[in-house]
């Protein structure tokens, strides 16, 4: 790390403008995205129609609020790892534009006010998913398993889950299994998402002693795990067909997006067995593209009168 970027940032006068950027920051916005990829397509699957705007821009501002504040409590947990990994070392903590303690009143202020949020705008059962994955995130993947378990990220990504409960609960009151069946999905798509991320930077989580599957296994181990985590996620995605009644426009896109993330997948597994550059960014980049279009056939399904 840079220790004189860090220190400039320390002693450089905060302009306002420059603090709210980094307060930003420790909600992670990039993952804010997925949330709304993965939350209002569920709410029309729910109401088999656009729902009414309040509840989506109320759904969408209580998640998103609810996921900012676990990754705020993350980079508060984390700020020692993170000062040690180039990937993180530009975190706020890191660089000193904000302070542990005024980033844990951060977190604790977005994660009360998301649940309370959810509460009186759209249900208690939203909000109480929303509470369980902040819980989840926090204490389950960040205090006890990251640093402690190379499978910290299949059950930790649970975490990650909740949005597609949230956006059902948000507008039926209830959950059902098509709501089950995409809160498994996207368990399953985590892993082959995440570990060619962590094969990338393996040598910076070997550094700080995280045991990610892709810093702990070589990369053909990784490559095997990748393929079977993917398949599971294709074939879940194919049991929406039935349970929810899905037509033509997301059956051809869970087959036709399903199987290239499959074959970039093998392609990952067969570059790592012959010993070339496996290229794990390519898995990790389909991955998201991936996830973001079945969604979108999600969405666009129901609203089609065939």
């Amino acid at each position: 790390m840079d220790i004189s970027t860090t220190t400039r940032a320390q002693l450089a006068p905060a302009s306002f403008g420059r603090t709210v950027r980094a307060y930003v920051a420790l909600t992670k916005p990039r993952v804010l995205e997925l949330l709304l990829v993965t939350t209002v397509p569920v709410m029309i699957l729910a109401q088999q129609g656009f729902p009414p705007l309040w509840l989506v821009v109320a759904t969408v501002i209580g998640g998103s609020a609810s996921a900012g504040s676990a990754a705020a409590f993350n980079m508060y947990l984390d700020r020692d790892i993170d000062a040690h990994m180039q990937r993180t070392e530009n975190r706020p903590l890191v660089t000193g534009e904000v302070s542990p303690r005024g980033a844990l009143i951060f977190a604790w202020s977005l994660a009360v006010a998301s649940t309370l949020w959810l509460g009186f705008t759209t249900n208690w059962l939203a909000a109480a998913l929303s509470a369980g994955a902040i819980f989840f995130y926090v204490v389950i993947y960040t205090m006890i398993l990251k640093r402690r378990t190379e499978q910290n990220i299949v059950w930790g990504g649970i975490a990650g889950c909740f949005p597609v409960l949230i956006g059902w609960s948000a507008v039926t009151g209830s959950l059902a299994w098509p709501a089950l069946i995409l809160f498994l999905l996207v368990f399953l798509w985590t892993p082959p998402h995440y570990w060619p991320l962590s094969m990338k930077y393996r040598d910076q989580y070997d550094e700080v002693d995280v045991p990610m599957l892709g810093a702990t296994r070589s990369g053909s181990q990784v490559g095997l795990q990748v393929i079977l985590y993917a398949w599971a996620t294709v074939v879940t995605s194919l049991l929406l067909i039935p349970v929810a009644s899905m037509g033509i426009v997301y059956t051809a896109s869970a087959l036709a997006f399903g199987g290239w993330f499959i074959y970039e997948s093998h392609v990952l597994y067969a570059r790592a067995v012959r010993g070339t550059e496996p290229r794990p960014m390519r898995v990790f980049h389909a991955s998201i593209t991936y996830l973001t279009l079945l969604f979108v056939a999600i969405a666009v399904d129901p609203l089609l009168p065939f």
